[in-house]
């Protein structure tokens, strides 16, 4: 009995089942090593300084540390007493620290995740606000970081409950391509 040859279309459907097994492995792969973190910004020297300016010998402001009892690993940690985010790579290195303005409710001391990310939107004191970070509610309202689009720093509430915790522009930036749905956010006193 001679040997029957199966179909081409077989043959690329095989092919093509194959590829997407594997591409889908690497994938998952992928989502378990380790995650790209915001990198430090450093200043660059301006234009109306001489190429040959040397350092004073100052010593560098140091920044302030990270909160003991943070946690560990790969993180955001918020401090709600120094109104200070880290962003903390999986080495337990600080990446990035900046300076935020509060809402008027703050989140409880604890470990929460990104609960889920927006774009844009329309703050609660209607300020138009983007790289919007949730990650808990406390009191029926819902908390999480982002920025105005404008950069402008938030008026102080006028008796409205507001839970966005604002950041400078480029901090919104950082904190938006280092925080994933699921990234860890440790809240410290």
């Amino acid at each position: 009995m001679p040997a029957r040859l199966l179909p081409s279309w077989v043959w690329v459907s095989g092919l093509t089942a194959g590829a997407t097994a594997a591409v889908v492995a690497l994938a998952v792969q992928a989502d378990n090593g380790p995650h790209p973190t915001a990198a430090v910004s450093k200043p660059r020297p301006s234009a109306s300084a001489p190429a040959s300016h040397k350092p004073s010998g100052h010593p560098k402001p140091s920044l302030p540390a990270l909160p003991d009892l943070s946690g560990a690993g790969r993180r955001i940690v918020y401090s709600v007493a120094l109104d200070r985010v880290w962003l903390v790579d999986a080495t337990g290195g600080t990446t990035r620290t900046f300076k935020v303005w509060p809402g008027t409710v703050d989140p409880s001391p604890g470990r929460y995740s990104v609960l889920y990310r927006k774009d844009a939107t329309t703050g609660s004191d209607g300020v138009p606000v983007e790289h919007i970070l949730y990650f808990t509610a406390r009191s029926g309202v819902n908390i999480g970081f982002s920025n105005a689009v404008d950069g402008s720093s938030p008026p102080p509430a006028k008796g409205k409950p507001t839970g966005g915790i604002r950041l400078g522009k480029k901090d919104g930036a950082a904190l938006w391509a280092f925080g994933d749905t699921g990234t860890r956010v440790t809240v410290v006193k």
